[in-house]
């Protein structure tokens, strides 16, 4: 079974409610219908009933919960909880009214926040920005975290490193040059999310282009620094670095330059230094390894919301959703 078949099958045996925003885009119901023909999770979609409908015609969307802004019985009581939730910050009546009636993704997470939704999928017509800004507006960063960053599962074909082929990459889609303290509350979230979705244990390569020191630089200083904060971070995890790439996943280079590193030609989480390095390997083992990449996939919100790429498929919408409902589990 691949991987996004048992992320499916983990989604509908736990089934949870997700938000679909962006309901002026066809791609976005089309994957609302299958989501609900394969029960992957309960669908909630903003907007116009009748401009849906019209939209989906020939798509069967009987399941989905259909909220129309300005038919919403409950905007009146999110009206005001955003004003409360964003008082200090200058937040007033009538302006949470003109965002809550006229922005879906202020809705949308607005709803994730009233535990009316579990999670929210977006981004197939809207900026990462935009997905992200009401996110960490309204739910912020998980408690225990302290940055907002994003990761691919990658799945590489007839592969024995990593856990049989797949791999955790981060950060390949969010923070461009994260200094020492972001590298370690990357890596950190980067081998929660392995273990929640792979589901094994995961081995965390601080990547470089030294290892042990082979190389004097000052990137190579700030990876170095991020292992041992993250090490201090999280004693129990496997983490190891500066290591580089083949050091960290082929067992003999491994051997040969770390001796005695527990990580070291074993690692599936892979923690790029910037973000460069990570969206360019993520690109190129995609490409020429032909491996499958999910993500990104956002982590270190209080609740999962994931953005899209505006080059989305439908199938790409249907495997998010999947993967959102199951970092809500």
């Amino acid at each position: 079974m691949s991987f996004l078949e048992v992320i499916k099958t983990r989604a509908r045996n736990n089934k949870k409610t997700i938000v679909l925003p962006e309901t002026t885009d066809l791609r976005t119901l089309k994957a609302a219908h299958i989501i609900l023909q394969e029960e992957l999770a309960n669908i909630i979609l903003i907007g116009n009933k009748d401009a849906i409908n019209s939209k989906a015609e020939g798509l069967d969307l009987a399941a989905a919960k259909i909220i129309d802004p300005q038919t919403f019985e409950d905007m009146e009581q999110y009206i005001e909880k955003l004003v409360e939730l964003r008082k200090n910050k200058g937040m007033t009546y009538d302006k949470a009214k003109e965002l809550l009636y006229n922005d879906s993704l202020f809705l949308g997470v607005m709803m994730v926040k009233e535990q009316k939704a579990d999670g929210m999928v977006a981004g197939a017509v809207n900026s990462t920005a935009n997905v992200l800004r009401p996110s960490l507006q309204i739910l912020k960063t998980a408690p225990d975290t302290k940055l907002v960053s994003s990761f691919f599962v990658m799945v590489v074909p007839d592969c024995d490193m990593g856990s049989q082929g797949i791999f955790v990459f981060s950060d390949a889609g969010l923070n461009q040059n994260p200094n020492a303290e972001e590298l370690a509350a990357i890596a950190q979230s980067s081998a929660r999310s392995f273990k929640q979705l792979v589901g094994e244990e995961p081995i965390v390569a601080m990547l470089s282009h030294s290892t042990y020191a082979s190389s004097k630089h000052a990137d190579v200083d700030k990876v170095v620094q991020a292992t041992a904060l993250a090490k201090q971070m999280a004693p129990e995890l496997k983490i190891d670095g500066e290591l580089q790439l083949d050091a960290a996943i082929v067992r003999e280079v491994g051997q040969s330059k770390a001796p005695g590193s527990e990580v070291a030609g074993h690692a599936n989480v892979l923690v790029f230094p910037d973000l460069d390095a990570g969206n360019i390997g993520y690109k190129l083992v995609q490409r020429l390894a032909k491996a499958e990449a999910y993500g990104p996939i956002t982590q270190g919100i209080a609740k999962p919301v994931n953005d899209l790429s505006r080059g989305c498929s439908v199938e790409d919408i249907v495997g998010v959703v999947a993967v959102t409902a199951v970092q809500a589990q």
